[in-house]
C-alpha cells in the first residue's frame, strides 16, 4: 500500500476534536480547538487507528490522501505583521 497521509478539509472542519482523542500519536489540537497534524504519512502501524479517526470525523473533514514522490517541500508559515498605524 501507498504511503499516505492526513489532510485536513479546513471549510469542512469545526473544531469537534474527535480526531486529536483518536489518534493524539498524529493530531494535536491548537489553542481554538482545530486539528495540528503531524507532517509526513502515517506510519503502518497507525493506519487502522487513522482510518477510525477518517470515519469518526462529525464534518468528514478528515481525509488520507496519497504521500508525493519525491522530497517533502519545506513549509514556512509567515509571520503576522502588526496593522500599521492610522496616526503618522
Amino acid at each position: 500500500m501507498a504511503p499516505r497521509r492526513l489532510a485536513v478539509d479546513w471549510q469542512a472542519c469545526k473544531a469537534h476534536g474527535l480526531c486529536a482523542e483518536l489518534l493524539p500519536e498524529i493530531v494535536q489540537l491548537d489553542e481554538w480547538g482545530y486539528p495540528v497534524v503531524a507532517p509526513g504519512p502515517v506510519p503502518a502501524s497507525l493506519r487502522g487507528f487513522a482510518q477510525r479517526a477518517v470515519k469518526s470525523c462529525p464534518t468528514l473533514a478528515l481525509r488520507l490522501v496519497d504521500t508525493p514522490e519525491g522530497p517533502r517541500p519545506r513549509v514556512v508559515r509567515a509571520q503576522a505583521s502588526p496593522p500599521e498605524s492610522p496616526f503618522p
